[in-house]
């Protein structure tokens, strides 16, 4: 079949560098890509969406999560600057 194609300077610049690469003509290039790119997205499944599963860790007594600086020192030592 016999078709107008307008590439990307980009596209057109990686699949001409291709072709001259593997000593293929530039339509067997984009052919080539094509039936790849076709052909994965057959295969391809659509996959669950990541989930957290988050929890409670609790909060330790005597700790104040807002004081960065306490947490510091009480992990640390007092001198850990």
């Amino acid at each position: 079949m016999r078709t107008t194609l307008t590439l990307d300077d980009d596209v057109a610049a990686k699949l001409d560098a291709d072709a001259r690469r593997s000593g293929r003509s530039f339509k067997e290039t984009v052919n080539y890509y094509l039936r790849m790119g076709l052909n994965t997205r057959k295969t391809t499944k659509p996959t669950k969406p990541f989930k957290v599963l988050a929890r409670d860790l609790g909060l330790k007594p005597g700790l104040n999560y807002d004081d960065v600086w306490g947490l510091i020192e009480h992990i640390e030592g007092p001198s850990h600057k």
